[in-house]
């Protein structure tokens, strides 16, 4: 099962409780802090581009880079109903190819998470250092093992919506440190009828440790950790960490011919 499919259809109206706009807040005072008040800046893993825009009405001019199509189909309606000037591209976190350098790269709601094998997440960092402007600034965040271990779990949450419902399950191996969600979907289809669709995410839990040493390989320097999207230091109770680090050099032996071809959404 593909993720990231029918989901997308229905994704903005069951994640409406995400508080995009205060994490946009905090991700600009981070890159005006930096230095970075205009200018290029990439959002990967953006989905249907809440964050894209939110960014984009504060002043930078956006790109967004996501993998599933579908999410990218919505993020592309929901532009053009605003009017707004977004460039999304349709490539894989850890092989995307941009047509030059940004001032920022930003990755929000776990996205990182996705990336279970840590040479795949290293990659993704290589490229991110890659296409950063010098002294350029990453900021992300990613799940904890405290959250899939002690706040989710083994659980199973279910919501009713006027036109969608559906049925998480939640099931996380401490020994490989892999959560999965099995997510069931009914979706009002136009004739009134709820169709069942069904996909499975699969994230990999990381230690902060673990996140700094990728960071050193790829080049990046790791410059400060938050618990989740505040002004406080991360902790053993975080259930989400915001990193920012800043590009420090390039490395001239890492391959751009890994990358992966632009779609232009």
């Amino acid at each position: 099962m593909e993720a990231y499919t029918d989901f997308a259809r229905v994704y903005d109206e069951l994640m409406d409780e995400t508080p995009y706009t205060e994490w946009s807040l905090f991700l600009v005072s981070r890159l005006r802090e930096c230095g970075i008040m205009d200018g290029l800046v990439l959002d990967l893993g953006c989905g249907t581009g809440n964050m894209t825009e939110l960014l984009y009405v504060a002043g930078y001019d956006m790109i967004g880079v996501d993998a599933s199509a579908d999410m990218l189909e919505q993020a592309v309606r929901k532009k053009e109903e605003a009017r707004i000037d977004v460039l999304y591209l349709m490539q894989e976190m850890e092989a995307f190819e941009l047509y030059g350098t940004v001032r920022a790269v930003v990755c929000c709601c776990d996205c990182v998470n996705y990336l279970t094998e840590p040479e795949a997440l290293l990659r993704c960092f290589q490229l991110v250092n890659n296409y950063l402007d010098p002294d350029g600034v990453f900021l992300f965040d990613f799940n904890t093992i405290h959250k899939y271990r002690d706040e989710i779990g083994d659980t199973v949450i279910a919501e009713n919506r006027d036109d969608c419902s559906f049925i998480w399950e939640n099931t996380y191996d401490e020994d490989s440190r892999m959560n999965e969600y099995d997510l069931t979907l009914f979706i009002k289809e136009a004739d009134d009828r709820y169709a069942k669709h069904t996909e499975l995410h699969s994230q990999r839990a990381y230690e902060l440790s673990e996140i700094k040493e990728l960071l050193a390989r790829a080049g990046l320097r790791f410059e400060r950790a938050f618990d989740d999207y505040t002004e406080n230091a991360p902790n053993g109770q975080s259930g989400r960490i915001v990193v920012l680090a800043r590009e420090c050099g390039k490395n001239e032996d890492f391959l751009s011919s890994q990358n992966a071809p632009a779609k232009k959404i």
